[in-house]
């Protein structure tokens, strides 16, 4: 191990210790979850600290909105934070680019470390009263016909057939993503941000150069041009091998084949391919358990008007955010066909 992660809390492991455990970490984008501490990464470096469990009270997930918000026009415009306390009271903020890897972390720590608590004590909060909201909410629904009970009874057998291999479905929500940010992302970014690349290896270069030759300046080269390169590599802007439109493209196209094919070991699925998950089905029990459609093709017509009315002025509960985030993105590059 070249670097040693540096420890942010007033506790510490030792070296043998921490390299042990650092080198067989579970690496989460730019973090870790080791078995004795928790990685975190600073602007440019990847696990570049580190906190013993013994020394967290919570890990929680900020959302940064973006101009957009919930807009009709696209996916959701936001930066993800993993925001760790500790220390009675400090906090360290670590950025991500996707805001499925903050709620991997926080997956494998709710597993592997349950007494850290997982919500900012304002979500706690709101969380007790979403779900008061909640209990209300069903005790209002209407009773059910038998009809609509067996709408919801097929459902519910389509859910657990796709909760039998959940990869499908988590492929097919990332690769829509994936499409959706790609066709967000200005062409003119890619342009700048290749320019701007170009600059930086050719100050880092100039930089070396003159550093080797003594130059009082040479040094201050050396770090724009690391400093650019790190920061558009990390933004994810320029072309790569996997950032590109015939990668992004080939990537959804084969994440909807894979559910094409996977939904055909079930008769008559409730859904097509391209709107196959959990949390779509699960919407469409609830638009029916409200009384607010009677049939499968009514419910399925009503999330999509659900997540149309969805924009910057609609505040949702965090679970709504939560399977908005995961599935809005299917209906947009589909234009709710």
């Amino acid at each position: 191990m070249i670097f040693m992660p540096y420890p942010l809390s007033t506790l510490h492991l030792d070296k043998e210790e921490l390299k042990i455990d650092k080198k067989t970490c579970k690496k989460i984008g730019p973090c870790g979850v080791g078995n004795k501490a928790l990685y975190l990464n600073s602007f440019f470096i990847d696990r570049k600290y580190y906190i013993p469990y013994s020394s967290i009270t919570r890990v929680f997930k900020r959302i940064a909105m973006s101009e957009g918000g919930f807009s009709g026009k696209g996916m959701f415009a936001t930066m993800s934070y993993l925001v760790v306390e500790y220390d009675h009271g400090k906090q360290k903020q670590c950025n991500f680019k996707y805001e499925d890897q903050v709620d991997e972390v926080l997956h494998s720590l709710k597993k592997e470390q349950p007494q850290i608590k997982l919500y900012s004590k304002a979500g706690e909060a709101k969380i007790k009263e979403e779900e008061e909201k909640k209990r209300l909410e069903i005790l209002s629904r209407p009773k059910l016909h038998a009809s609509q009970e067996k709408e919801i009874a097929e459902l519910e057998r389509a859910i657990a057939y796709l909760e039998k291999e959940p990869s499908y479905s988590e492929h097919l929500s990332a690769a829509a993503k994936r499409k959706r940010a790609y066709y967000r992302t200005r062409p003119s970014y890619r342009y700048v941000a290749m320019a701007i690349t170009i600059l930086g290896f050719i100050a880092l270069i100039y930089g070396i150069y003159s550093f080797a030759h003594h130059s009082d300046f040479g040094i201050y080269f050396a770090l724009f041009g690391i400093a650019a390169i790190f920061t558009f590599a990390g933004l994810s802007v320029l072309p790569t091998a996997r950032n590109n439109k015939s990668a992004v493209m080939k990537y959804n196209d084969d994440a909807i084949s894979a559910m094409e094919e996977y939904i055909e070991g079930y008769a008559k699925f409730p859904l097509p391919a391209r709107y196959a998950h959990p949390i779509v089905l699960q919407r469409m029990i609830r638009v029916i358990q409200q009384g607010r459609a009677s049939k499968k093709e009514e419910a399925l017509n009503v999330v999509k008007d659900d997540l149309k009315a969805l924009n910057e002025n609609v505040q949702v509960s965090q679970e709504e955010y939560d399977e908005v985030v995961a599935i809005k993105a299917m209906f947009l590059n589909a234009n709710y066909e």
